[in-house]
């Protein structure tokens, strides 16, 4: 279940960063990238928790969550700027991911062995 949640992030990972390239150039982001994004992100996180409930939690394992939760409140503060058409801080857009490279990194390192 957690090799799904990392495939779902990665493939968020992707539509983000077209995103975060369109907000960092001042263009407007694609609407259905973002939802996408969005979507794929809470289907991964949604497989943490699953697991979570299922097998146990670890200090990583929380730590990896608690740092996805965090980028994901994020995101949905750039969503609903962006919905409402606000301008979108770019410091806000960049340490979106930044937070969520961090979770998936923990992620990855509960996986690996």
């Amino acid at each position: 279940m957690l090799i799904i949640a990392i495939v779902l992030f990665l493939l968020a990972a992707v539509f983000g960063l077209a995103l975060l390239v369109a907000v960092l150039q001042d263009r407007p982001t694609q609407k259905a990238a973002l939802f996408l994004h969005g979507a794929l992100a809470l289907a991964a996180i949604s497989c943490v928790i699953v697991y979570m409930f299922i097998r146990g939690s670890s200090p990583l394992l929380l730590t990896s969550l608690a740092l996805f939760i965090l980028a994901a409140l994020g995101g949905l503060t750039l969503a609903t700027l962006d919905i409402s058409h606000r301008k979108i801080p770019k410091l806000i857009a960049v340490l979106h991911p930044l937070i969520a490279l961090a979770g998936l990194i923990v992620l990855l390192a509960y996986v690996l062995p």
